[in-house]
């Protein structure tokens, strides 16, 4: 038994840690880094019950310099994030034991070496045992790196999606017909924000769209940053259902809504190594919808030489991976090969991407049209696959929603039923880049105008990002405006117009 000791300290790579000194360590044998159970029960409490955890050890050796850290005989140093996930009580008593490594680890190391594929029983160990902290950040890395390395197949991929929509709640509508629609697109085009603009159209319809989203992995912005800017996306299970009920779709972050809560423990290991597993990204998304209650996806995969997908043949392949997919859990899975050669939007950034979806669904004159054509497009086929529109009908019923203010007004309905936020200002520094030679643009780089809004501040901060002036295929002249850079940091302004002009992610001839 320890007494607890609350640290100001916040583990930031995910998963639980606590310290002990190194001479209780001693005694128990343990070592830096091995897995411990913390075992806790309130006793002040009348609806106590013991709660369980499991952390990773670190240890204050006795020549430590950490002047932060002083853990006396018998006490027990606990995180932030441990502190509150247990709703500890500072100087209460807590038991800690020695932890062994779960079973399904010696699955993960047999496909990690080549020897295995796993099977629909060992996913469901596995990620059981990621949801219920059994694994180290270190060890749902691990994870994720024997998938990378030895690519799941077809069936593997169903087993880990159905393992995975298993592992957490299930949400369900009531509709006339059964059909819940959804959408999603695989990643890794700037400022394609065509969800904020497509569900408000489908409400305003009549269909059901539950939309859940994923914060940035690998780009500026994931839909669910750039909601945030207009609204409160952190919202409960039984507040998404009511509503979605109540105004037929919603736009939330999925990582809040414990529905394949396995996904957001992958996802946050899988972002600071810049991960995208083909096989981990098909069951990510075909969970989420699944879990959702979605009966009818549309996929949208960006094809371009930036893009995560380079060729037809690659696309087609993935196409037909998710369509199989999606059959084996029950979904009907249309999916879209769409031009990811250059961004979507003009603003690429949280704000200034949720600028350009308001400026579409307000049907103003200075609106990103490419962000408008390609919405319209994805409504269009939802629609006809909703029922509400026929084959080859879809795109003019989508524009006369979006041109009629129909779909504006639902925007406006969502929002406020998430919990509308205070308007955000822009970033307080700005710059603008011009064209250092005459030409024509041959081709923006995704990658590189990504990497350019990372050094402004995105997407932790909102506010910073950048306006693209030009499309590919315009001329222009030397002197003309490029790109406006916005960041709340001035150094961090100066370092990407260094950036952009040493390296800069247009081709002009």
């Amino acid at each position: 038994m320890f007494k607890i000791k609350k640290l100001n300290i916040s583990i930031t790579t995910g998963g639980y840690r606590v310290m002990l000194n190194h001479e209780d360590a001693d005694i128990l044998g343990l070592k830096v880094g091995d897995r411990v159970k913390l075992s806790y029960s309130d006793k002040k409490s009348s609806k106590s019950k013991k709660k369980d955890l499991i952390c990773d050890l670190g240890i204050i050796s006795m020549n430590s310099k950490n002047k932060n850290i002083k853990l006396k005989s018998g006490e027990i140093g606990v995180y932030i994030d441990v502190f509150e996930k247990l709703m500890l009580l500072d100087g209460a008593n807590i038991t800690l034991t020695p932890a062994p490594k779960p079973i399904s680890l010696e699955f993960v190391r047999k496909k990690f070496n080549g020897q295995i594929k796993l099977k629909e029983s060992h996913f469901r160990e596995i990620i059981n045992d990621i949801i219920v902290n059994k694994y180290t950040p270190v060890e749902t890395t691990f994870f994720v790196l024997a998938c990378a390395a030895h690519k799941l197949d077809d069936k593997e991929v169903i087993g880990l999606t159905k393992a995975m929509v298993d592992g957490g709640k299930n949400l369900s509508f009531k509709t006339k017909d059964g059909i819940i629609v959804d959408k999603h697109c695989i990643g890794g085009i700037p400022g394609n924000r065509t969800s904020m603009v497509v569900i408000p159209i489908l409400a305003a319809a009549g269909l059901t769209i539950p939309k859940t989203s994923s914060r940035s992995i690998t780009s500026p912005a994931g839909t669910a940053d750039t909601m945030e800017v207009l609204t409160n996306v952190n919202i409960s299970l039984s507040q998404m259902h009511k509503i979605v009920s109540d105004v037929g779709g919603c736009i939330a972050w999925g990582g809040s809504l414990d529905l394949s809560p396995a996904d957001d423990a992958i996802i946050h290991v899988e972002h600071p190594l810049e991960i995208d597993c083909e096989g981990q990204m098909i069951a990510s998304i075909m969970s989420k919808k699944k879990s959702a209650g979605s009966t009818h996806v549309l996929l949208d995969i960006p094809m371009g030489e930036t893009a995560k997908i380079k060729t037809k043949e690659e696309a087609v392949r993935l196409k037909k991976r998710f369509v199989k997919v999606g059959k084996a859990i029950g979904v009907e899975v249309k999916v879209i090969i769409t031009d990811g050669s250059e961004p979507i939007g003009k603003g690429i950034g949280p704000y200034l991407e949720a600028m350009d979806v308001l400026k579409v669904l307000n049907n103003k004159s200075d609106q990103p049209f490419r962000l408008r054509n390609k919405s319209l497009m994805m409504a269009g086929y939802l629609l006809e696959m909703g029922g509400l529109a026929s084959k080859g009908q879809g795109l003019e019923y989508a524009n006369e929603i979006l041109e009629s203010g129909l779909a504006s007004r639902k925007f406006d309905e969502i929002i406020d039923a998430q919990g509308r936020k205070k308007e955000m200002s822009p970033a307080k520094h700005s710059v603008k880049i011009l064209a250092p030679k005459s030409g024509t643009i041959k081709k923006i780089n995704n990658k590189g105008i990504s990497g350019i809004t990372f050094i402004l501040g995105c997407p932790n901060d909102k506010s910073s990002g950048l306006i693209l002036h030009n499309k590919v295929g315009d001329k222009i002249k030397k002197g003309d405006l490029l790109v406006e850079l916005f960041s709340n940091s001035k150094q961090k302004l100066k370092y990407a117009k260094a950036h952009i002009q040493e390296d800069s992610p247009y081709t002009i001839k």
